[in-house]
């Protein structure tokens, strides 16, 4: 078990680099975790590797650390309601503002790759339906580990029983040995990119939806406001960034409204109201 020096050692560097509060509640899980880091590194505990990590001075093995704590609990649809919002509201929304201009998503803090994929299936369904949709898809991960599961579209079994009906496993997935692999049109529909929610995300554009769902519970209150703030600066004036279930707006947040998992500009909320 960590004892309360090597915790607080790790939750400050983990907080510096990613923002992620850490609760000494996690020691165990966290110790966990880091078995297999410590292992590759040559190490014989958990102990010697946050021992070694304290003097050296590149910063690598902190970086892995935090990347080995990276948040990745995710799966295909979750909350559902928000994906029917998605599919029925907020697309056609933005398909009808931007006319024959392509609509931008980016699905943030996408773990490993679920999100982005079940908004690809949404889109490849409406084309399907006659209605064209021209949508770009960018899926940021602060974890080039979970990036690289989510580029390669391989789930397990477990994986892709939570949350995918029987229908789109078997039109968007094929069976490779105990794996599931999802369609080449439909990874090749997805971007995926490196980016850190503690940094300003002006080099991806603007965007006219954002999912945000369960990123900013991970975060403390202070950094929740931060990390939308700066969400919203890569919003479309009249766009909408999609929440968790349950989740709320950080205390602080002005010129904003919650309604249905769904922020936007108070300006916009009247509009789409209208």
């Amino acid at each position: 078990m960590l004892n309360e020096a090597e915790f607080a050692l790790i939750a400050r560097e983990v907080k510096t680099r990613t923002g992620a509060a850490l609760t000494r509640e996690m020691s165990g899980a966290i110790e966990l975790r880091l078995q297999p880091l410590s292992r590759r590194e040559g190490f014989s505990s958990v102990g010697e590797l946050i021992a070694a990590a304290r003097v050296r001075p590149d910063g690598a093995l902190w970086n892995g650390i935090a990347d080995a704590l990276a948040q990745c609990e995710t799966r295909f649809f979750r909350d559902r309601a928000h994906f029917e919002r998605l599919r029925n509201v907020l697309l056609p929304e933005a398909m009808q503002r931007r006319g024959h201009e392509r609509v931008r998503l980016w699905s943030a803090g996408c773990a490993t790759g679920q999100e982005p994929f079940s908004i690809a299936m949404i889109v490849d369904e409406m084309r399907d339906e006659g209605l064209n949709p021209a949508v770009e898809i960018i899926a940021t991960d602060i974890s080039e580990r979970l990036l690289d599961k989510a580029r390669a579209g391989l789930y397990t079994q477990f994986e892709v029983q939570r949350g995918l009906p029987i229908r789109k496993l078997i039109s968007n997935f094929e069976k490779a040995g105990d794996l599931w692999r999802i369609s080449d049109r439909l990874r090749a529909s997805v971007k995926f990119e490196q980016h850190n929610l503690m940094k300003h995300p002006g080099h991806l554009g603007q965007f006219d939806i954002i999912m945000l769902a369960h990123v900013l519970p991970s975060f403390d209150m202070s950094m929740r406001r931060e990390v939308l703030t700066r969400i919203l600066d890569a919003l479309h004036p009249e766009g909408a960034v999609i929440l968790g279930a349950g989740e709320t707006l950080p205390e602080g947040c002005e010129g904003v409204v919650l309604e249905s998992g769904v922020v936007r500009r108070r300006q916009s909320a009247r509009v789409a109201a209208a």
